[in-house]
């Protein structure tokens, strides 16, 4: 059977297990949904090749700015952003993020206006797992009911050993050749209220 077919087969039925390519029982702790569904970034892009399956980016505006975008992105709604006094975190050696306190309600105005229905299947991408985890847990909490969580995200995981220790060449979006830009169309552009 076809991804694809398999695919609408799980949409069809609601039947809700973990779509990974791997053992999700090794997922980390920090990227477990309370959905439990979970994809990488190749099963993503083939889930994505069905239109209607909504692929959310929760990465920083940033990051969407300075590392790319996949090319098949519907909206981007960070889950965390940097506040106007931003502060540098000296312990993980960068800018302090805050929680994005419009991030539910982005989200439910995106779904309001796109008629999303909760059992939309939607896919959700941060840098490595553990925001998109976040995020696919607060859409949950709000009753979306089929929401996946791309454990290896744009960038992917940090390698632990050998030459590229401590680079983002593991896994993920980009590391995979999958389509991505620099470019940010304006409607996909986070436009905060007051923006």
């Amino acid at each position: 059977m076809s991804f694809l077919k398999t695919t609408s087969l799980l949409l069809a039925t609601a039947v809700a297990f973990p779509v990974f390519a791997g053992d999700a029982s090794e997922i980390p702790e920090k990227k477990q949904t309370k959905a439990g569904l979970y994809l990488t970034s190749l099963t993503a892009s083939e889930m994505l090749q069905d239109e209607s399956v909504l692929l959310l980016d929760v990465r920083s505006r940033p990051e969407a700015a300075f590392v790319g975008m996949p090319q098949r992105v519907d909206v981007h709604i960070p889950l965390m952003v940097m506040s106007e006094g931003v502060q540098y975190d000296p312990d993980k050696k960068t800018y302090k993020l805050e929680p994005n306190a419009g991030f539910e309600f982005d989200f439910l105005d995106f779904a309001e206006a796109h008629e999303l229905a909760d059992d939309a299947p939607i896919v959700i991408m941060c840098r490595s797992g553990s925001r998109s985890a976040k995020a696919a847990d607060l859409l949950y909490d709000l009753g979306y009911t089929n929401v996946y969580s791309v454990v290896d995200g744009f960038e992917g995981d940090v390698a632990k050993n050998g030459p590229d220790k401590g680079h983002r060449v593991v896994n993920g979006w980009k590391n995979a050749g999958l389509e991505w830009s620099y470019e940010i169309d304006l409607e996909h552009a986070y436009l905060a209220s007051g923006d």
